[in-house]
């Protein structure tokens, strides 16, 4: 979030870490999806269905104007058009051809766009990276048991891969192996991310954004972009305590963990208290965005089981619809 000086305090800047620090903590991904990850998927998924009970799949559809059985609305008549969804009853008091138009269900597309930069490869008792991958394939797993089209699309200065939209709970060992394997590591590129994502998905759906947030641009260009080519962000912020209020003193050598750059820093109590007021002050702007465009967002730290997130998001309704 910060670099190593005061004046360089800034919302928009990297995390730092001491010189010499490992690189890349988060580049081990075997041990992530255990035995003990599948039963709490299952868990998860039961609870899913009892927030969702009583409602058909068909309601998690995405709806447009077609030939399904919904009345949605009128439009004028032209010549070509089916004679059979003329609305006669309105033709006899307006003296108006007028045609019914309907609601066609379609498949619901879930976009999960995980942030692979460098930046994630911090955090305790996981790295930040872990952390999403494993929301990722908790997201995944209800959407894909739902039935509903889930794709899968990692991240930093450019789209590192895709696993293409499946649906049907069997394709989560597919999510697994892909999220093992995938390229991770480079800088936070939001912005450009997120063009070149639409760009290459014309389907519209819930385009689900798991990072940190720390791009040097900030994230208001990548955001608006989802929003302004119609698809529905969802945001989550993952972050590390000792980002928030890191345990630093002394005179250190800081790296910026995405640009290798290096800072003599002396830290003191006045300067760990500013650094804490900025990465505070950012994390709110995130969410004021958010709640202004009528975003779902949630924001969560490592130490926090990811099950207890997805619970709430569940329990938020932003998610299951």
């Amino acid at each position: 979030m910060a670099r190593s000086t005061a004046a360089a305090l800034r919302p928009s800047d990297k995390p730092a870490r001491p010189a010499g620090a490992r690189a890349n903590p988060a580049a081990d991904r075997s041990g992530l999806f255990d035995d003990r990850f599948l039963k709490t998927l299952e868990h998860l998924h039961l609870v899913s269905r009892k927030v969702f009970t009583g409602n058909l799949r068909a309601e998690r559809r995405t709806r447009k104007v077609g030939s399904g059985i919904e009345f949605a609305d009128h439009r004028t008549y032209a010549r070509g058009d089916d004679f059979r969804y003329i609305d006669w009853n309105l033709y006899g008091r307006l003296d108006r051809l007028l045609l019914r138009l309907f609601e066609e269900e379609e498949d619901l597309y879930i976009y999960l766009l995980v942030d692979v930069s460098d930046s994630m490869a911090i955090g305790a008792p996981l790295p930040k990276l872990h952390y999403a991958m494993q929301l990722a394939a908790a997201l995944s797993y209800v959407g894909l048991a739902n039935l509903d089209r889930v794709a899968i699309l990692p991240f930093a200065d450019r789209l590192l891969g895709r696993l293409p939209p499946s649906r049907g709970k069997n394709r989560i060992f597919r999510v697994f192996e892909f999220l093992r394997t995938c390229a991770i590591g480079g800088q936070t590129e939001l912005a450009e991310c997120m063009k070149t994502f639409v760009t290459q998905n014309k389907r519209r759906g819930l385009a689900v954004v798991i990072s940190d947030f720390y791009d040097p641009v900030g994230f208001e260009q990548g955001l608006n972009t989802l929003r302004y080519n119609k698809f529905e962000p969802f945001v989550l912020q993952v972050y590390d305590q000792r980002e928030a209020e890191p345990k630093l003193h002394g005179d250190l050598a800081l790296v910026d963990c995405e640009t290798g750059d290096t800072r003599e820093v002396t830290v003191s109590k006045s300067l760990l208290e500013a650094y804490q007021r900025e990465h505070e002050k950012y994390c709110k702007e995130l969410e004021a965005y958010c709640t202004r465009y009528a975003m779902p967002f949630f924001r969560t730290h490592t130490a926090i089981p990811f099950d207890q997130l997805v619970l709430k998001i569940f329990r938020s309704g932003g998610f299951l619809r």
